[in-house]
């Protein structure tokens, strides 16, 4: 079957859609692509298909004028969404969806440069985050949106003032970290040649030059990348605590500073590579920390993407279009097929269908009735526009609630962390004690010694290997781990896996496909299967449902005629002369047992049998379970870990995947609140869990859980809540995590082992003032390098635990998918 060209997905049978594109006739799928695809090509930005590395996205369908950027230009959303930056200039910040490569950027940087009234454009090929500078008296924001949408991408405008403060933070860390990392390079190779001249006898010019050009270089990346060091160390003195950088920054200035001093006066000794030394590894463990604790930190950005930034709000007998921040209870709105509900109501529509796959977890569509309650980022997946009165907005919202249980659940701090606060304050006095024993002893035996046994006896204590010991081994399971599917948030988790005593699954999309399929096929009489599930799929094709989408992968026959779609109970139309009917045994009208799992039926229209219909066949449905699943869970059993099944979905459903897959544990149609509540029971009862789930629902458990997993193709709230992101497709590689990280704790362990044995043997040496400055530092360094060289161990040993853990499971590595 021929792909579409624009994005790559297969082209329906019957299509005829052309369009000339480098040089040659093209085929698409629909005309949203061959709108796109014309665009790009009449701009002259057709060299956007020769330098993408992978297909663009589907432009979203819309029915005439129904675009939702209109709003944006209303002032109490333009205030909303953009900041004034200049006199006649404003700036729109927002994300933009489908970004796959740098041709991506690209074509969106060229297409709004073109726009009259833009004065700045910034693509990020790797977030998407677009930002873009106009003059509002030429250019509606409007157009703008339009405009990124008219190329086949997906605006997604963020609120101006929402995680700016955080993100120019990280920006501002990356660039001290970057400063550091250059200025130790240069250093270094710098102090590289004074020490081979001090064997060698250079020249005394040599030496000054060596020296000052170290001092420039030197200097100023101490004080800019180790400010937030300094900073530190001085908030923790004026609130009278010994925090981890005090005897830091007294080692980093006190190496500077004696370093000026003997650099400009021309005598004694220097110590600027081992204060840059100091500053980058330690600006490196800061970065690495920071992401760490704004694991959260895209939570924002996940609720605001659930909700649309504009509805259809009806005023009288007129629709107008208006900001989603501009509703109020009581307001109704109109939401067309395809779009999201702005916000939690009551359905006004006789009846309607809903996708809620990303709110409950529950891959079929949910069927509602007037007066029933639809959810706020649920889509309407009927086939005609839908009425809603709005009826909770703000913190009483499902999304806000279930937002503010993951916030509660991340402000809880550890035990562990609280004990690790209290030994660091121990630590840090033990280091500056030793110190000023040893400065003190000195003065009075040799007062002229004295600071350089202080400056040693400090340099050589300072946590350079300590600090180094977790953030190295980290940096190279990361690797490892990241090419196997697994992205991790922080280094603690490795530590916290070997204790994990159950694993908590949820089903939909975890453990499962996360999408309906058919399981079975019951003929009635002595019909022919294929021939049914070719009507079924000319039947239920181009319609926008989960169960619709279960026969689109079924070979259709031939094009169904005059379908009737009703949301909630299936469709009827005409396929090669006959009029067929497809959904429930209500909908066509059939005296059928109520079925334990869920199934749609096909029946004949007739006029002598059956009450008006003949009926062909019965399509059972299910959610199937991911083919690795089983073999994972052995895995983990095998492991010594207990496993259970915590989800949303209605009891019969959630038994039939626990049967399959061996699991004797399991919840059914909880809640948010349910899930953390049974979470928190088991924590109190002295378990370790580890949590593994997709959807918004499982956020709260995400965040509570002692370890934490989300899977990829879940909610953007689940990742941010998550401490382990897993994008690949097999389980075995999540399976094997366990083992993974046993490998990466012995490596840690190894590196404390000798960080400690380095500084009781390295401290007595330089108390007693037979290590000078530069001996201490050398030997820091030295300790460091042992330290990193310990961790590229572990390229080899995480690919022998892995491939032990999957032959205790009987599972070969070689099965596994790469995630790379």
């Amino acid at each position: 079957m021929a792909a579409c060209f624009h994005c790559g997905e297969p082209i329906p049978r019957g299509v005829a859609l052309t369009l000339s594109a480098q040089g040659r006739e093209r085929q698409v799928c629909c005309a949203g692509c061959l709108a796109v695809a014309t665009l790009i090509a009449e701009r002259g930005l057709g060299a956007f298909y020769e330098f993408r590395n992978a297909p663009s996205s589907k432009p979203k369908r819309r029915e005439g004028d129904t675009s939702p950027w209109t709003a944006c230009d209303r002032p109490e959303v333009a205030r909303r969404i953009t900041r004034a930056v200049a006199a006649g200039e404003n700036e729109l910040r927002c994300k933009v969806a489908g970004v796959n490569c740098a041709a991506c950027a690209w074509l969106i940087d060229r297409g709004l440069r073109a726009l009259d009234g833009v004065a700045e454009v910034g693509v990020n090929p790797v977030s998407g985050e677009t930002t873009v500078r106009f003059d509002p008296g030429k250019l509606a924001l409007s157009a703008i949106l339009d405009a990124i949408a008219s190329l086949g991408f997906e605006p997604r405008p963020a609120l101006a003032d929402g995680g700016t403060a955080e993100a120019e933070s990280g920006r501002a860390e990356l660039k001290r970290l970057a400063v550091a990392g250059l200025g130790l390079a240069q250093v270094m190779t710098l102090s590289a040649a004074l020490y081979l001249g001090a064997f060698k006898h250079m020249q005394a010019s040599f030496v000054s030059f060596f020296v000052l050009a170290s001092m420039l270089v030197a200097t100023p990346v101490v004080l800019y990348s180790g400010a937030p060091i300094f900073k530190s160390a001085w908030k923790d003195l004026r609130g009278r605590r010994l925090g981890m950088d005090v005897p830091v920054s007294l080692a980093i200035g006190s190496a500077l500073v004696a370093s000026l001093v003997n650099a400009l006066s021309g005598s004694g000794d220097v110590y600027f590579d081992s204060a840059t030394m100091f500053v980058f590894f330690l600006t490196l463990g800061r970065f690495l920390e920071s992401r760490a604790r704004h694991k959260a930190g895209g939570l924002l950005d996940a609720l605001a993407d659930l909700k649309p930034i504009s509805a259809c709000r009806r005023n009288g007998t007129e629709l107008e279009r208006v900001g989603t921040i501009e509703l109020v209870i009581g307001d109704h709105v109109v939401v067309a097929p395809g779009e999201a509900v702005p916000a939690d109501g009551t359905l006004v529509s006789e009846r309607g269908s809903f996708d809620e796959s990303l709110l409950s977890g529950e891959a079929a569509g949910r069927a509602r009735s007037s007066g029933e309650t639809v959810l706020g980022g649920s889509l309407n997946v009927g086939s005609a526009p839908i009425e809603i009165r709005i009826t909770r907005l703000g913190e009483d919202s499902y999304i806000e609630r279930v937002g503010g249980l993951l916030h509660r659940a991340i402000a809880d701090r550890p035990d562990f962390l609280r004990l690790a606060d209290r030994w660091a304050v121990g630590f840090v006095a033990a280091i500056l004690a030793i110190t000023v024993a040893a400065g003190g002893i000195w003065l009075v035996l040799a007062p002229e010694r004295a600071f350089a046994v202080a400056l040693a006896t400090l340099v050589v204590t300072c946590p350079c290997a300590l600090s180094l010991a977790a953030p190295t081994a980290f940096a190279v399971a990361l690797g490892q781990l990241a090419r196997r599917g697994l992205l991790l948030r922080s280094a603690r988790v490795l530590e916290r896996l070997g204790a994990v005593d159950e694993w908590l699954f949820d089903k939909t999309g975890t453990l499962t496909e996360g999408r309906i399929g058919i399981a079975g096929t019951q003929i009635c009489g002595d019909h022919d299967a294929a021939a049914c599930r070719r009507i079924a799929a000319a039947l239920e094709a181009g319609i926008e449902h989960p169960i619709a989408r279960a026969f689109g992968a079924l070979e259709a026959a031939a094009p169904a005629e005059d379908v009737e779609y009703r949301p909630g109970f299936g469709v009827a139309g005409r396929v090669a002369g006959s009029r067929y009917r497809l959904g429930s045994a209500r909908y066509l009208g059939l005296d059928a047992a109520e079925d334990a799992r869920p199934c749609v039926y096909l029946a004949r229209e007739t006029d002598d049998r059956f009450g008006g219909v003949e009926p062909l066949a019965r399509f059972d449905l299910a959610d199937t379970p991911r083919a690795s699943a089983k073999a994972a869970l052995e895995t983990l059993r095998s492991a010594g870990s207990e496993i259970s099944l915590l989800s949303g979905d209605a009891t019969d459903a959630v038994a039939a995947v626990a049967r399959q897959l061996g699991i004797s544990r399991y919840e059914a149609e909880c809640s948010p609140e349910d899930k953390l509540r049974s979470l928190r029971a088991r924590q109190r009862s002295g378990r370790v869990v580890a949590a593994v789930g997709d959807g918004i629902n499982d956020a709260p458990l995400l965040a509570q859980a002692d370890v934490s997993i989300a899977m990829v193709a879940g909610s953007e709230l689940a990742r941010a809540s998550a401490d382990i992101v897993f994008t690949g497709g097999d389980l075995q590689g999540l399976a094997r995590l366990p083992a993974w990280a046993a490998a990466t704790r012995a490596i840690v362990r190894e590196n404390l082992v000798w960080a400690v044995l380095y500084n009781v043997t390295a401290v007595p040496l330089a108390a007693t003032g037979l290590l000078t400055p530069w001996m201490a530092a050398l030997g820091m360094s030295l300790s460091s390098l042992v330290v990193v060289g310990n961790a590229l161990r572990l390229n080899g040993k995480l690919r022998r635990r892995g491939d032990e853990a999957g032959e205790r499971a009987g599972v070969p590595f070689a099965a596994e998918q790469s995630a790379a």
